[in-house]
């Protein structure tokens, strides 16, 4: 069954001004935008011509912008170094009226991703990180702020991107936190990591990281359920939703038939920050009190407006409820 557009526009409302913390690895995107008008001398490599250049935030910074994009309120808590890109960070931050719950760690850089996009096309991408967990020092700086957040919010979302934030420590220490005061903690994440997200609300793995985690290789239904129910007994965790791509998204829930919901993108541009809409969309709609099906099938919805754009994206509730109205 999908989302009518009267539940979607109902659960869209009741999402504005839900509170969620996001906590992970803050990023800084680099677009350099151009033309490629000729193949240089020096390697058999285009020559792209630099028109324009724009910055978006990253990582767990794009999935607090996602919240606050659908109407929700948003709080990060993550690392930058003490350089240009994060004063670029903290700026946006500001613009889009997140909360900056950042910790500074001197002689690290800023985790900066610069894409050269040509004719709407990625040519390449060039990264600037440390990538090492951080120190004590900093998980217990982390742990503080997210402490102090968490009493207004309704929802954490863990962004691992594998850059060093999201350690044991932090997760132990949020997981029981935000236990004892009843918030659900949703993961976006990196396989890596797997072991640590035991008894967490929700994880949201693509295909190939699925695929990782259960040692199933997904080629049909049988090994999507497979993989699914795997992970679902090795995490013992509320739900699994494992998103893929153009073929939908599957949920998993113990007890419960797995629920499949076919892809809402009528185009596919780019699939650059996807997975965050995915999980700020689900995460709001919980805090809204939305069952996990109906969260899901508007997550659906919203990555499907996100991937029709170019660049790091997020999605309005207008824009969503466009979607909706077009699926019924």
């Amino acid at each position: 069954m999908s989302l009518s557009a009267a539940r979607a526009r109902a659960l869209l409302a009741r999402m504005s001004g839900r509170r969620v913390i996001v906590v992970g690895d803050v990023m800084l995107d680099q677009f350099l935008w151009g033309r490629v008008a000729r193949i240089s001398p020096e390697a058999p490599v285009p020559v792209v011509e630099i028109a324009s250049e724009t910055f978006h935030l990253g990582g767990a910074a794009n999935v607090a912008a996602n919240v606050r994009a659908l109407g929700g309120e948003a709080v990060v808590s993550g690392i930058v170094g003490d350089d240009p890109g994060a004063a670029r960070v903290r700026a946006a931050l500001g613009e889009a009226g997140i909360q900056d719950a950042l910790t500074v760690v001197a002689g690290r850089p800023t985790t900066v991703k610069t894409r050269i996009i040509a004719h709407h096309q990625q040519v390449v991408r060039a990264d600037r990180e440390a990538s090492g967990e951080v120190d004590g020092a900093v998980e217990r700086a982390l742990l503080a702020s997210i402490r102090d957040a968490l009493p207004s919010a309704g929802a954490v979302i863990l962004s691992d991107y594998h850059k060093g934030v999201v350690t044991p420590g932090l997760v132990r220490a949020v997981t029981a936190l935000a236990r004892r005061r009843g918030v659900p903690v949703l993961v976006d994440p990196k396989v890596a990591h797997f072991a640590l997200y035991r008894r967490v609300a929700l994880v949201t793995p693509n295909q190939p990281e699925a695929e990782q985690a259960s040692g199933v290789k997904i080629r049909d239904e049988a090994g999507l359920h497979a993989a699914g129910e795997r992970i679902l007994r090795r995490l013992r965790c509320d739900a699994v939703l494992v998103t893929r791509g153009e073929q939908g998204m599957a949920l998993f829930e113990p007890g419960r038939r797995p629920l499949q919901i076919p892809t809402a993108a009528r185009e596919v541009f780019d699939v650059t920050g996807a997975g965050d809409t995915v999980i700020a969309t689900i995460a709001l709609a919980r805090c809204a009190r939305a069952t996990l099906p109906d969260a899901a099938r508007l997550a659906n919805l919203a990555a499907g407006v996100v991937v029709g754009k170019v660049g790091t994206a997020t999605a309005t509730p207008d824009e969503v409820m466009a979607a909706a109205q077009r699926a019924v």
